[in-house]
């Protein structure tokens, strides 16, 4: 069989083509990396915000435990900071004073 050369001009395209497909396998290999990464560090920040949200909701039950202790049911207002017993803890409250 004979042997074909290619010219200096295929040579340089194949070269070239294959210079730019192992920059590109490059690039995907280090944004594969780069997303794991981040991944990483968004996936822990978030466990840090979730696990502050939840010691809040822990520390929000126990604030309004103690206060439905202290007050009884009722209603309160944040913007005046007024807080309104309900009528049966009015009641009650009545009846224990006599």
């Amino acid at each position: 069989m004979a042997e074909i050369k290619f010219t200096e001009e295929e040579l340089g395209k194949i070269n070239n083509l294959r210079q730019q497909i192992g920059q590109s396998f490059a690039q995907l290999g280090q944004l594969h990396l780069e997303k794991k990464r981040r991944v990483q560090e968004v996936e822990t920040e978030l466990g840090l915000v979730e696990a502050n949200y939840n010691k809040l909701v822990v520390d929000e039950q126990e604030l309004f435990t103690t206060l439905n202790k202290k007050y009884g049911d009722g209603n309160f207002d944040p913007q005046t900071g007024v807080f309104t017993p309900s009528e049966e803890k009015t009641t009650e409250l009545v009846e224990s004073e006599k």
